[in-house]
């Protein structure tokens, strides 16, 4: 989109752009083909365009074989968008990206998410599709230059600070070029770069409660001045030992540490764990009848038939809860799965493990549950008898760290066709859960809990 073309469609609209909207419209049309292409778009993605407005990359988007979903929060140029592109494979959304549900993302394709971000609000939404809730793979965003720089600092720099080490934690972030103020209408008082936030493979994230991580870095920033070891004073009794460890000096600050460093730190401070092998299992026959207790790994590797549960909750809405599982676990990492799920342990029976579940994974007490089926033991399930619950429930829910990425409620009818297009999304206990669900006839009256 040339500078003549931008001035031509305002004037059409009868309009200008809006400062408190942050806009500043991108007229090289050079610059917008080589910001398409660094998405690295393949055919069947999904691409998803914060504050198009008047479609300078949506003009080389919708060039590819891919869904495009638009979100614009100015509504003249929503109207604009939604008569020149908007068709049966793109989507229109007139709103804030800020308010925009993520969860209509899953169930289309892998997703991308490309911008020109205004500055006021970069970093609420840097946070909110860098969330766990977000299918997103790679954003391309075009930001504040200094903003920019914090994204891709180096350890030692002024630039290196919470954000930094936060945000590169799960994701790749790379500087790819500088853009003068010039090739913007109007021209921003500030220059610009376009960074790219790749997320990072499961084996280069280390297994750390998040929420715990988070807490500590910004706490460790909170006064850059000050040595680290007067900003957590929980380790300051074991400083000497600590920092002996991570091979730093005892009067280390914040900004010295690096990424893989801070997750030492958080390790050594925090310690958490994930599931244990050395779990007992009840070992069963073709019957489901108890032979022996095993541990875990033995059940496992052994493909020994067990038992466990599956519970889906359902709330008022008619709405399912879905847990997506830690990209930790060792069965099925990163996939979603019913509300809560696990073994049952040995001595255990069904439904008492089902209400342990609950409490350990969502930190809910348990609603009443009702039984709809058992599924036997096959390779799919994992060499499990499974019995499977739905019960209803409503508020919030406490997902266990480095068991549960995040959850989250969705329509079931939303769930079902996401099913039918990508299953890999998903567990393949929870796929065959979800057909017993059907064959059920209908999720649990909220106004009459399940007995």
């Amino acid at each position: 989109m040339k500078f003549s073309d931008i001035q031509r469609l305002l004037q059409e609209l009868d309009t200008e752009p809006t400062r408190s909207l942050g806009q500043n419209f991108l007229h090289d049309q050079n610059l917008a083909q080589w910001i398409v292409s660094s998405l690295d778009i393949q055919p069947g993605d999904h691409i998803v365009e914060i504050g198009p407005g008047l479609g300078a990359l949506t003009e080389y988007l919708a060039d590819h074989d891919i869904r495009l979903t638009l979100i614009e929060k100015d509504g003249r140029l929503a109207a604009y968008l939604k008569e020149r592109f908007q068709s049966a494979t793109t989507s229109v959304f007139h709103g804030d990206a800020l308010d925009f549900d993520l969860r209509g993302l899953w169930g289309h394709g892998p997703v991308k998410v490309v911008g020109n971000l205004p500055y006021y609000v970069s970093t609420p939404l840097i946070a909110k599709f860098t969330s766990p809730l977000s299918p997103a793979s790679r954003l391309v965003f075009t930001l504040q230059l200094e903003l920019a720089r914090r994204l891709n600092a180096e350890p030692k720099t002024k630039d290196f600070g919470a954000m930094t080490v936060c945000v590169n934690r799960r994701w790749k972030a790379t500087f790819l070029r500088k853009l003068p103020a010039s090739v913007f209408f109007p021209a921003p008082k500030v220059d610009s770069a376009v960074i790219s936030l790749d997320r990072r493979p499961a084996h280069d994230v280390c297994p750390l409660d998040d929420s715990v991580f988070d807490s500590l870095v910004r706490r460790g920033f909170s006064e850059r001045r000050k040595q680290l070891r007067n900003t957590i004073p929980e380790c300051k009794n074991n400083w000497p030992s600590i920092v002996a460890k991570l091979h730093v000096p005892e009067t280390v600050r914040a900004e010295e540490l690096s990424l893989a460093q801070w997750e030492s730190l958080a390790r050594i401070c925090f310690p958490a764990s994930a599931q244990s092998g050395a779990e007992m299992f009840d070992v069963v026959d073709d019957q489901d009848i108890v032979l022996r207790a095993e541990p875990r790994d033995t059940v496992h590797v052994n493909n020994f038939l067990h038992r466990a549960v599956h519970m889906i909750l359902v709330n008022s809405k008619n709405h399912i809860l879905l847990q997506k599982r830690s990209i930790w676990k060792d069965r099925n990492p990163g996939l979603w799965d019913s509300s809560a799920a696990g073994h049952v342990d040995s001595g255990e029976t069904y439904q008492d493990a089902a209400l342990r579940e609950l409490r350990e994974e969502l930190g809910i007490s348990s609603p009443p549950l009702k039984r709809i089926g058992k599924l036997t033991p096959c390779k799919q399930t994992g060499w499990e008898f499974i019995e499977v619950y739905t019960g209803v429930h409503e508020g919030e829910v406490f997902p266990a760290p480095l068991e549960v990425e995040t959850a989250a409620y969705f329509p079931l009818d939303q769930v079902s066709d996401w099913a039918a297009r990508c299953p890999a999304d998903f567990s393949p206990v929870f796929l065959l859960s979800l057909e017993l669900l059907s064959k059920y006839g209908s999720l649990p009256d909220p106004s009459h809990p399940a007995a």
